[in-house]
């Protein structure tokens, strides 16, 4: 029998890195040499195979094309010479596109490219300039040289213009996706907190509440058991929203775990059995045609309100309507002044309920008011309309 050795998958990953990494270093290495081959190729054309200076001037000017991008004014400078001297032209011009290229100043790019078109233009030598005349022959050779300069300023520039654009178009990208995920950020953050205030507060109100009747009192001990029984019952109904929270606070990058289950009006009697006031429901019996959001935001409406009452007047009489209106749901709850049968319970209050049910409504594009009422008491009334299908 044959065995076939088979390399562990950490190495497998680290030769495949390797090669990867060989390969982007040859393409570079490729990348920068060939502008030099191209140069020498030109250099050893125009002089010849023999020594001389023009042929030393020529692969100077190809050397000097390593370090075209980081010194290309140095570059152009050291094949300038060769240009003039002996119609060296790949250098040069190289040279003069990584100057415009690599430099934002236009009038750099532009000082280097009058100077290669007067290497290509002016005789050599100089005494020659004096048997210029103006004829046919020069200004073509005067054209030939403006517009050799002038292409590979062009190209250099237009290269350079080309890399910025991209760059601004990644930019702009990257910021818009950033601003995307800072705006479902806060909304999911908003979320969140209307949920957990609707939840939350409710629950711990009415734990509140029991604990206060058991303060002011005198219970016996089945009293006790069944107040401790309904603090106990409300405790681990707000814990489990709670890790309901945490678990959508976690789930990060992934489908987040939905609070189930979901209110809907027909829980409404429920709530209002539990809440420990006055209360007078009107509401529709059986499940309607709204929406899972329209009969949600109603429900969170009337706990919030339901909350308020037992916080600031636990002694008030609460009307509570939630009636069909041009195939929405209009949810009405008012209350009395307090009579001071029982104590207030000195909860905290930050105005933040009051606002979430304002978003709420106005995210299923409804209308919320709420404010006092001239006999002393509160009214809180939202109007969900039916065309949200969220």
């Amino acid at each position: 029998m044959t065995y076939v050795r088979r390399m562990p998958l950490t190495s497998r990953v680290s030769f495949a890195s390797r090669m990867s990494l060989t390969s982007r270093r040859t393409r570079a290495l490729g990348r920068a040499a060939v502008p030099v081959g191209i140069a020498v190729v030109d250099g050893l054309l125009v002089n010849g195979f023999g020594t001389g200076p023009g042929l030393w001037i020529a692969l100077a000017a190809a050397g000097a094309l390593v370090l075209r991008r980081r010194c290309p004014e140095v570059v152009l400078l050291v094949g300038l010479p060769g240009m003039y001297v002996g119609h060296l032209a790949f250098a040069p011009l190289i040279a003069l596109y990584c100057l415009a290229d690599r430099r934002r100043n236009v009038v750099v790019g532009a000082v280097g490219a009058v100077a290669v078109a007067l290497a290509q233009f002016l005789p050599y030598p100089v005494t020659g300039l004096s048997e210029f005349a103006v004829d046919r022959e020069t200004l073509i050779m005067a054209m030939d040289s403006c517009v050799l300069a002038a292409g590979a300023l062009i190209l250099g520039r237009t290269a350079r213009v080309r890399r910025e654009r991209q760059r601004e178009l990644a930019e702009g990208r990257e910021r818009e996706h950033r601003l995307l995920a800072e705006r479902t950020l806060a909304t999911e953050r908003a979320w969140l907190a209307r949920e957990m205030h609707d939840v939350v507060a409710h629950q711990v109100s009415l734990i509140s509440l029991q604990a206060g009747a058991l303060q002011v009192g005198e219970p016996d001990a089945a009293t006790v058991r069944s107040t401790a029984g309904i603090v106990r019952e409300l405790s681990a109904k707000t814990l489990t929203e709670l890790q309901h929270m945490v678990g959508v606070l976690r789930a990060a990058g992934g489908p987040a775990p939905g609070l189930d289950p979901q209110p809907r009006l027909t829980d409404l009697p429920a709530l209002v059995r539990g809440c420990g006031l006055r209360v007078t429901l009107d509401a529709p019996d059986g499940p309607g045609h709204w929406s899972q959001a329209v009969e949600r935001a109603a429900y969170r409406t009337v706990q919030e309100a339901l909350t308020n009452v037992t916080k600031h007047a636990p002694g008030a009489e609460v009307d509570i309507r939630v009636q069909p209106l041009d195939g929405g749901l209009r949810v009405d709850v008012r209350n009395t002044a307090d009579d001071g049968s029982a104590a207030p319970l000195g909860l905290p209050g930050g105005g933040h309920g009051l606002i979430g049910l304002r978003e709420r409504a106005l995210l299923l594009g409804g209308t919320f008011e709420a404010g006092p009422e001239p006999d002393g008491g509160f009214r809180i009334q939202a109007v969900f309309p039916s065309r949200q299908t969220f």
